[in-house]
């Protein structure tokens, strides 16, 4: 892979006419030892936030030893680059063969469930030659909670309710060697209350159950930073985490989990785009909502942006993007702030696109190329780097 100092460096020998992803190892590589070393529990990484090979390495030498995967490719591929890594099959519907191929062939013993549907379905998939049902299944028990701290609700697809945990988590016990229960509060949760609320409900699920319990896991939704999205310190959601975590009714040596992925993964990456035309406020670009860029478009995410022109002067102005497909929904009103006078031929990175932008690009339209290129330069926001001015009054667990 091809290295430069940044992604000036990267237009000025380049010149690309494709978009260029800009990966930054050292960024990657200081939010796993953040979550390491600071969380406190096991920290698992969100496979599908950004499924690069390269960065699931990275992770691995920095400390991450667990991996959310939601698919079988998904199990094959970290098997196939971290032989020696825990995989934990967290989506709550999986198909029969999937289960069967991930427990038998790539050592999975963890499988998350939300119906006794899926319940059954593991425990058939599971069993041996002879129809032995298997003794060494680690299930988890997903439970339905609030994401209304979310930017992006995880509510509606999986989760069973609070009524309903107590009994699935009792005919669950009976064939699990190892029982946890996990949820997850939605994609960029801006409050660490989002995780009290959803505490609340697995502990009302579990005195009801009345069954032992080995683990909690708390899923995702541990922020990055935005354009208008400036969440608190990642240790205020760690710390209020492990207080609730010990009042749960569980296991004396239960463990706590977690699920980050976008943020391990957002820093990681940022995209450098050309700008093919310009109309008014309007900037046409070489990617868009079927690229990098799909959250922009679909669920009008803003992300940070820079020009890479050293002679544009003129004062910032908000401007959106149209991607390079014949698709009039290939459009992302932003707004984006750039120089007034940006035109045609000059090239602008759009930052914070580890997690989701680089994985969600396709070949829609014949459009989707893209080079990679690792740079030194520090991203363009970071949670990791301890130069955050945030003051005492906004600590909103009042740490100690």
């Amino acid at each position: 892979m091809q290295h430069y100092p940044d992604a000036k460096a990267v237009v000025r020998a380049l010149s690309p006419d494709e978009p260029v992803i800009l990966n930054r190892p050292h960024a990657a590589a200081r939010a796993a030892r953040f979550f390491v070393e600071k969380f406190p529990g096991k920290s698992l990484y969100a496979v599908k936030a950004n499924p690069s090979p390269d960065l699931v390495k990275i992770l691995w030498d920095n400390g991450v030893t667990h991996y959310d995967v939601a698919s079988i490719a998904e199990v094959r591929m970290v098997r196939s680059v971290l032989p020696d890594a825990t995989l934990c099959f967290m989506h709550p519907i999986k198909a029969p063969g999937a289960i069967r191929e991930a427990y038998r062939q790539h050592g999975v013993k963890t499988f998350s469930l939300d119906s006794v549907e899926e319940l059954e379905k593991i425990v058939e998939a599971c069993r041996d030659e002879n129809g032995n049902a298997a003794t060494d299944l680690r299930l988890c028990v997903r439970l339905r909670v609030s994401s209304e701290h979310a930017a992006l609700s995880l509510a509606a697809k999986f989760g069973c309710d609070l009524t309903e945990a107590p009994a699935l988590l009792q005919v669950a016990r009976q064939h699990a060697d190892w029982l946890g229960v996990c949820f997850h509060v939605g994609s960029q949760a801006m409050s660490p209350f989002a995780f009290v609320q959803a505490l609340d409900r697995t502990r009302a699920a579990i005195a009801e159950a009345s069954v032992v319990i080995d683990m909690i896991d708390v899923g995702g939704g541990f922020p990055s930073i935005y354009p208008g999205m400036e969440p608190p310190p990642l240790e205020d959601y760690f710390q209020i985490i492990h207080q609730h975590f010990y009042a749960l009714p569980i296991a004396y040596n239960a463990e706590l989990w977690c699920e980050p992925g976008r943020a391990l993964s957002a820093e990681y990456s940022s995209l450098v785009v050309k700008v093919e035309k310009r109309r008014g406020d309007e900037l046409y670009i070489n990617d868009g909502a079927y690229g990098a860029l799909f959250d922009a478009a679909h669920v009008d995410w803003k992300f940070p942006v820079k020009p890479l022109e050293d002679d544009l002067i003129k004062p910032d102005m908000d401007f959106a993007f149209y991607g390079p497909t014949c698709d009039d929904a290939d459009y992302m009103p932003g707004p984006f702030a750039l120089p007034e006078d940006i035109q045609a031929g000059d090239y602008i990175e759009i930052g914070m696109l580890g997690a989701y932008g680089a994985a969600m690009k396709t070949g829609f339209n014949g459009f989707g190329e893209a080079i990679s290129i690792d740079v030194e330069d520090e991203p363009m926001a970071s949670l990791y780097r301890g130069d955050r001015d945030r003051p005492a009054t906004d600590n909103v667990v009042n740490l100690r």
